[in-house]
């Protein structure tokens, strides 16, 4: 495991600043189709991702109203045995 430290550091180190870095960041061709692509790919990832989270958050707020429905139901049942016997 040690090894592929080093491995991985030496490829770090003596790696030239091209493999590094990608087209926009580098200073290359920004205008290339393979920038261009990889752009958009970003771009939809970043869209999966938030379709992702906002299903997840949109969940988590229907069950939790969803509980607060469940227990003004429980209480009002309550109140109403209460005000029975």
């Amino acid at each position: 495991m040690k090894s592929l430290g080093k491995i991985l550091f030496a490829l770090a180190v003596f790696a030239p600043a091209k493999v590094l870095a990608c087209a926009a960041c580098y200073g290359g061709n920004i205008d290339s189709p393979m920038t261009d692509g990889m752009n958009w790919g970003i771009l939809t990832l970043l869209c999966v991702l938030g379709a992702v989270l906002a299903t997840a958050l949109t969940l988590l707020i229907y069950f939790i109203r969803k509980s607060e429905a469940l227990n003004a139901a429980a209480e009002q049942k309550n109140s109403l045995e209460a005000t029975k016997v």
